[in-house]
């Protein structure tokens, strides 16, 4: 799934100006996107393959039928291995505000499945879910064949998501939790910065606590409490992305990728993108469509 990051990975949503949202159909061969977050809910609904997606909270594999809710300010990353096509909605948090009362104050989940341990309440649940999906599928409907008053059309249906979203998908959070989590988030975005503008060459715990203005061994639990990983294993994964991708897309070496992406320690990197993707950058490459294309 292509997405706009800033240098801090902080998501920037290129909004409908008739909607103010960002609704579209993803077509993705092959990508991984790093740890980043926005100010909006993203919904993705996966109609074919699957969809790998790390969270703060957890690791999911998303199949087909699937749909998956990512809150505001949620750090997460996507890994597409394999083909997939899925229905993206992302609705910016500013959006929101105009028309759910206290929005600020409630966090928005969904599971798919549901598990609630009552068997009424996971019948029922499983109703509403499916009644927002096929709101989602009404919504692409309306985008691809754009019928007679499609702008009204779509815009209806988007506030019908809105109030599903509101009465079936939100409870009442903690806003103390959230203020912090945000502070901490923005106070992390110069670090970021740093580190994406400078990640293939070597970054001291020294050069990187001093853009932070904090001392080296307060900044390793500050960054590892924001990021969900330390310092160095975030460097290496905005590397991994870089190299994923020119990995699929380019038939340059992959020695010369490393070099051009930082990564000097081969036995390392192995180490490293098994760990992310269960498979060798050479299976990685063989087994996607566009380098297949190429080599043709």
């Amino acid at each position: 799934m292509k997405k706009i990051l800033t240098s801090s990975n902080y998501e920037i949503i290129p909004l409908d100006t008739r909607t103010n949202v960002r609704f579209y159909t993803s077509v993705d061969s092959g990508s991984y996107v790093p740890p980043h977050w926005h100010d909006a809910i993203e919904i993705i609904y996966l109609f074919e393959g699957q969809l790998k997606i790390n969270t703060e909270k957890s690791t999911q594999i998303l199949h087909q039928d699937q749909c998956i809710l990512i809150p505001p300010g949620e750090i997460h990353s996507t890994l597409c291995a394999t083909p997939n096509k899925a229905i993206v909605f992302q609705i910016p948090q500013i959006f929101m505000e105009k028309f759910i009362p206290h929005v600020n104050g409630l966090h928005f989940m969904l599971e798919d499945p549901p598990h609630l341990p009552n068997q009424t309440d996971n019948q029922r649940q499983k109703t509403k879910l499916r009644q927002l999906k096929n709101k989602l599928e009404k919504m692409q409907f309306v985008m691809n064949t754009e019928p007679d008053g499609a702008l009204l059309l779509f815009n209806s249906l988007l506030f019908d998501v809105l109030y599903q979203l509101y009465h079936n998908f939100s409870t009442v959070r903690i806003d103390s939790a959230l203020t912090k989590k945000n502070q901490n988030l923005e106070r992390i975005k110069p670090v970021l910065d740093y580190i994406n503008d400078n990640y293939n060459r070597q970054i001291t715990l020294s050069e990187i606590s001093q853009i932070a203005m904090f001392d080296p061994k307060y900044f390793c639990r500050f960054f590892k409490k924001c990021m969900g990983t330390t310092f160095l294993e975030y460097q290496n994964d905005i590397r991994i992305s870089h190299i994923y991708q020119d990995l699929v897309s380019t038939n340059d070496k992959i020695s010369v990728i490393l070099e051009r992406h930082g990564f000097t320690n081969y036995k390392l990197f192995r180490k490293v993108f098994y760990e992310h993707f269960c498979a060798t950058p050479t299976e990685v490459r063989k087994n996607n469509s566009v380098y297949q294309k190429t080599t043709l």
